[in-house]
Formats: structure tokens, C-alpha cells, sequence
């Protein structure tokens, strides 16, 4: 049996909290759109988000915008949801050749669990800092140090406050990692990376699973995430903790 729709209501309140959850320092308005400005590697951090109407003609609010994002040094991208405005917003950048990247799904489960799945007893399971979770996902990632700092920026002054989470082996070794973020009830996974020599063990969905457990048990009642709509693996991990597709969105690039 197919499971019902989402309620439109919801989903927008999801990407309410996902952009509370990824807001950088450098952003600011332009006529009804969301600037984002980062120089971090998180690509919702460094778009235009359109969320409403605006006044202007259209072609002036988008040049207003690419000329803010020439000043900070980064490509005007622009991320399209079902959310965006105006209206047919996507065949107007597409006409200008803005290029279409990154399709991604946003998942959302509303049966979180009640108990977590215990860990290997070689692996213990620690909060850290936002600093410290930043220099671990760019270790892993191999990020350069601009990165790691726009990333460290980004969590240390997020309205909605993050939670970073590590597995640590008994020879000291992270092995896996996720951050979490809850915002009224809902409980939001970001950031989820299993080392590559640690990977098809389960350590994603337990810890995922742990995680979501520590939330409902805050009171939260459901979770959301956001995932490469070709990462097969992780949307495979994500379907057994009883995530479900929500939404999609992609970027556009200007050319």
C-alpha cells in the first residue's frame, strides 16, 4: 500500500527548520529572496533561496543577487523547491542558462524510534564541540581550512543550537559521525558520514537510530534529513529507520 501524501502544511514547516538549521552569518534579504553567503562547502548555506514574491521584475532581483554573490567570491547558485517564488522560477533561470546540479530528496519519518540498537563494545558513542565536529568532517571530506572554518562559524552561530555526535573506536579512531538539531518536535539529522573502511557494518542506521531515539525521548515526534537523491546506500539506510521521500529540490548555476 502506498503511504499517504505528506500535508503540504508539514512540509513546509520541514523547510522552515532546515533553514533555521543551516543559516551562515553572511546572509541578508534582497526583495523577498534569502542570500546566503558562506564560503563553507554546504551549498544551502552559499544560495539564493527564493521564498517569496518580491516587487521588483524579475531579471533585476536576480541581477541584484549575482551581483552580491560576485562581491563574496562565490558562484550564484540558487536552490529550487516546490516552496520557490515566483512561480515558474526554474524555466526562467533554465531560459538564462542557469545549469541544473544536485537533485536531492528530503526525507521525513514520523515513527521515531523508541529504542536504539546497542553498539559494538569497541565503540562508544561521544558529544563533541562544534569546532572539534567541524575539523572531523573536514578529515573527512578532505576539506581545506576555509571550509572547516565557515563550517565551525556556521554551527557555533545557528539560531536552531546542533549537537554533534561521534563514534569512537577503542584505539581512539572516529569512525562515524552525525549532528542533530530539534526544533519544535522535529528532530533533524545533518551531516551523517561513516569512515570508508568502516562502511556496510551499520554503523549509519544505529547511530542515526540512537539519535533519533535521544530525540523523541526530548519529545520530539518527527524527524527530516536531506540526501543526494543518487546516494542509494543512504537512502537504503534511511527507508529501514522509516524515513519516507517528502520533497525534492535541486540548485541552478549561473552560467
Amino acid at each position: 500500500m502506498t503511504p499517504p501524501a505528506w500535508p503540504v502544511a508539514l512540509l513546509s514547516r520541514i523547510e522552515d527548520a532546515s533553514l533555521n538549521a543551516s543559516a551562515p552569518p553572511q546572509q541578508r534579504w534582497v526583495d523577498g529572496w534569502l542570500l546566503r553567503l558562506s564560503p563553507g562547502k554546504a551549498q544551502r548555506a552559499r544560495s539564493i533561496n527564493a521564498v517569496a514574491d518580491g516587487h521588483l521584475p524579475l531579471a533585476e532581483r536576480l541581477a541584484l543577487c549575482h551581483a552580491e554573490f560576485q562581491v563574496a567570491g562565490l558562484p550564484t547558485l540558487v536552490r529550487l523547491t516546490p516552496f520557490s517564488k515566483p512561480a515558474g522560477l526554474d524555466d526562467f533561470l533554465a531560459g538564462l542558462g542557469y545549469t541544473r546540479h544536485d537533485d536531492s530528496l528530503v526525507m521525513a519519518c514520523d515513527s521515531l524510534p523508541v529504542t536504539a540498537d546497542a553498539f559494538p563494545s569497541d565503540l562508544v558513542l561521544e558529544h563533541t564541540t562544534s569546532e572539534a565536529y567541524a575539523h572531523i568532517m573536514g578529515e573527512f571530506r578532505g576539506s581545506p581550512l576555509s571550509e572547516r572554518q565557515a563550517h565551525r562559524q556556521r554551527l557555533e552561530n545557528s539560531p536552531v543550537p546542533y549537537q554533534g555526535n561521534i563514534l569512537r573506536h577503542a584505539s581512539n579512531e572516529v569512525v562515524a559521525c552525525a549532528q542533530l538539531t530539534i526544533e519544535s518536535g522535529m528532530v533533524g539529522l545533518y551531516d551523517v558520514f561513516t569512515a570508508p573502511a568502516w562502511r556496510g557494518r551499520g554503523l549509519s542506521r544505529k547511530l542515526c537510530g540512537a539519535l533519533l531515539n535521544h530525540a523523541q525521548a526530548q519529545g520530539a515526534w518527527l524527524g527530516y534529513l536531506q540526501v543526494d537523491a543518487l546516494n542509494a546506500p543512504a537512502r537504503a539506510v534511511y527507508l529501514k529507520l522509516g524515513f519516507r521521500n517528502a520533497y525534492g529540490y535541486h540548485y541552478r548555476r549561473h552560467p
